[in-house]
């Protein structure tokens, strides 16, 4: 599974390095990291949306106070 967060500047601003601090503790937390790869990408063209995630191919609006619920839904549960 590929997890990839947004880090350009407008995600950076409304938390994407609280997200993907976040997600690198889970996945270690979790011992998911031979299942997971955790990236990062400049603009994803979805700024208005806050932190932009995508979980392999499928778009997702993060940010600090939802990382875990985002996590348990939509990467531990599908592993």
């Amino acid at each position: 599974m590929k997890v990839t967060v947004c880090i350009g500047s407008s995600c950076h601003i409304k938390g994407s390095r609280q997200v993907v601090e976040q997600l690198q503790y889970l996945i270690k937390e979790k011992k998911l990291s031979d299942k997971v790869e955790l990236g990062g990408t400049f603009c994803m063209g979805k700024c208005q949306q806050g932190v932009c995630v995508t979980v392999d191919d499928s778009f997702h609006s993060v940010n600090p106070d939802n990382v875990k619920e985002f996590f348990e839904k939509e990467i531990e549960a599908k592993i």
